[in-house]
């Protein structure tokens, strides 16, 4: 599929468009690449750079802060902070934002089936990690315990 990205994007495809082409743009640039070989904040980056990039495209196709923020699961004060550049990922993707202005941009994109794949992945992995943080608290928790009964004694 190489098709148009509209910077001005109206209607769900090209706001999904623009927001896969503000990722993948983002996501190719030399410092995000270097934050992603950290495997502890790989998940992380990924994420706030995918929400920072379905707000920015949002943003483009004149949604309101709450309409973004109802559309993509986050609040209005995570939109806000990924819109006003307050985030990293945020300044990031407004970043790309800019270049895509400045020079245009036409990308080879996934097809639907691909990403709603990666999606699906990202999901999962993100589970697991809720998870694994979890299961770190209560080890911490329980050895806190243990810590506390061998002092007593």
């Amino acid at each position: 599929m190489n098709e148009e990205i509209s910077l001005s994007p109206i209607g769900r495809e090209q706001i999904h468009r623009l927001e896969y082409a503000l990722l993948v743009g983002t996501l190719f640039r030399s410092e995000v690449l270097e934050e992603l070989r950290n495997p502890s904040e790989r998940l992380t980056w990924v994420d706030s750079l995918a929400v920072a990039a379905a707000a920015l495209a949002r943003e483009r196709a004149k949604m309101t802060v709450s309409q973004i923020a109802e559309d993509i699961g986050r609040t209005e004060a995570t939109v806000r902070n990924h819109l006003t550049g307050k985030t990293k990922a945020g300044q990031l993707v407004r970043q790309t934002l800019e270049k895509f202005l400045r020079e245009g941009v036409k990308i080879e994109l996934p097809s639907m089936r691909e990403i709603e794949e990666t999606k699906a992945k990202l999901e999962e992995e993100r589970q697991k990690s809720q998870k694994l943080e979890a299961l770190i608290h209560e080890v911490k928790k329980s050895l806190q315990e243990l810590i506390e009964k061998l002092e007593k004694t």
